[in-house]
């Protein structure tokens, strides 16, 4: 990891030091996913077969997973996993259940009823990767929220490995959750063939779930064709923010950093503190822990671009988080919930020594599908509510119409949109006329 002074760097060096490593690469990446869009659309099942075979190694009989698929994952997974799944659901649903969005009705003045209703998304596609490690996780924090919004349609897409099959543990957890098809399609060509439709993949309305970089520039493009589909956020590669202070415990931070350089290449991880020995520490725990790893050649990689900082102050770290606006931030702190109120931008927060990311990422409740690339600033994590479409309803009666019409009247007046006006003047009149 590379290690850096925040206070001894220009502005420039304070930018390079928090700039995500994608970016570099981005024309190379855009000009490739507009390629297997197109190829996509054109030639349908025939190009997701060919995109398959070149990208993710496997030849495809059948796109879709059939039913004997899913019998034969529930049989083979080990009876402690699947108790694990089913557990995990429990607490995402009882979470995602209560933090729904509610229907509400509220007279806004004497005679005008104004109403929310909830109406589900129907048609879905969920995009759950495994790559370099299935993510039977991911099955769930989507397919969970999905179910509960009551969406008609809900599609799954994930790579298959090179015997053709999808993991075991995502199908199981498909399953449970209610998910009506799976596809056995990865990265970019996955996102369009929901996105647009072929002859096997519906085309869905809205597209969820985390990837890789290719995953995240296809949804971007995807969304921002009137033709293609709506998305949650850009979600991509993994990544972490954590600060610390000297009470820290070195070796649970060197943990969670590693937790999550190990899920890919191109993820990210940042430690800031105010302090020396917690930093050195934390690079010798990193360093000696790491080596131990089954993926410790991935997470190198992706410590190569990672970084430990030192900031003055815990005030001084919070702002810098919240410049970078992390995906998970974990306050490693003596009092992390007297930080919580200076978090702006996060995806999720982590609070204390007693909790790791890794219970975010499985089984706490919360969701772990959650903006990457600092789209924190704007953008939450998946919820029930991204699942759903909330409209609004209004209903006046004469009285109604007589109490706010007048405020309506002169607001249209003052845009000179007369037919808005005249369009509450006229039924004044005609009030007036028949009293």
């Amino acid at each position: 990891m590379n290690r850096l002074d925040w206070n001894a760097l220009d502005e420039k060096g304070q930018r390079d030091a928090l700039a995500r490593p994608a970016q570099s690469r981005a024309e190379s990446l855009r000009s490739g996913v507009e390629q297997i869009v197109a190829h996509v659309r054109a030639d349908g099942d025939a190009a997701l077969r060919e995109l398959s075979a070149k990208l993710d190694r496997c030849t495809l009989a059948a796109i879709e997973v059939a039913e004997h698929e899913f019998q034969q994952a529930e049989a083979t997974l080990e009876p402690a996993l699947k108790a694990a799944i089913r557990e995990a659901a429990e607490r995402i649903e009882a979470f995602h259940r209560v933090a729904a969005p509610q229907a509400v009705a509220l007279d806004t003045a004497k005679g005008v009823r104004v109403e929310r209703m909830l109406r589900p998304v129907q048609r879905v596609g969920l995009y759950v990767p495994a790559g370099s490690a299935p993510l039977p996780s991911t099955a769930l924090m989507l397919g969970v929220p999905a179910r509960i919004a009551g969406c008609a349609e809900v599609v799954l897409c994930s790579p298959a490995r090179a015997d053709g099959c999808c993991d075991e543990a995502v199908l199981y957890a498909a399953r449970i959750t209610g998910v009506h098809r799976v596809f056995k399609l990865g990265g970019a060509q996955a996102i369009a063939a929901m996105a647009y439709g072929t002859e096997s993949v519906p085309k869905c309305d809205k597209l969820f779930g985390p990837g890789n970089a290719w995953v995240t520039e296809a949804k971007l493009q995807v969304s921002s064709d009137p033709d293609g589909a709506a998305i949650d956020m850009p979600a991509g590669p993994s990544e972490v923010l954590v600060i610390a202070d000297e009470q820290a415990n070195p070796a649970f931070v060197a943990a969670d950093l590693l937790s999550q350089a190990e899920h890919g290449p191109d993820s990210q991880v940042i430690l800031l503190s105010p302090s020396a020995s917690l930093l050195d520490a934390v690079e010798a725990e990193v360093a000696s822990q790491c080596a131990a790893l089954p993926r410790a050649q991935i997470a190198e990689q992706a410590l190569s671009q990672s970084r430990l900082i030192a900031v003055s102050s815990l005030a001084q770290a919070m702002a810098v988080s919240n410049r970078y606006a992390p995906e998970h931030l974990i306050l490693q702190v003596e009092a992390p919930r007297a930080l919580l109120d200076q978090v702006e931008s996060a995806g999720s927060v982590f609070l204390g020594a007693w909790t790791p990311e890794s219970v975010g990422d499985y089984c706490s409740g919360s969701n772990h599908v959650l903006p990457t690339y600092g789209y924190a600033r704007s953008y939450s994590g998946v919820s029930v509510a991204s699942f759903q479409k909330q409209i609004t309803v209004q209903e006046l009666s004469a009285d109604g119409l007589r109490a706010i019409g007048p405020c309506t009247a002169t607001l249209a007046a003052a845009e000179q949109l007369e037919a808005h006006r005249r369009a509450v003047t006229l039924r004044l009149a005609a009030l007036e006329t028949a009293a």
